[in-house]
């Protein structure tokens, strides 16, 4: 597998952080969004198991899924 390509980081803990990134894997690229720890505070991070993966054509669902749920929220703090 290619370098992830990290977009963004989401700090969940002092020692777990959501990483969303870009893959390459046997020549195709992939959406990763994975939780990794560290054991020694934040110079490195290690990927779990605790994960998805999307590929390009299922990133329109998933854009859907957060625009919709973007829209619930804001709703909620208007109630």
């Amino acid at each position: 597998m290619a370098d992830a390509k990290i977009l963004a980081t989401i700090d969940r803990t002092d020692t777990e952080q959501l990483q969303i990134s870009v893959s390459e894997y046997r020549g195709k690229s992939y959406l990763n969004l994975r939780i990794f720890y560290t054991t020694d505070e934040g110079a490195n991070w290690i990927p779990t198991k605790k994960g998805v993966t999307f590929a390009p054509d299922q990133l329109d669902v998933l854009t859907d899924a957060i625009e919709e749920a973007k829209q619930l929220f804001m709703q909620e703090e208007m109630e």
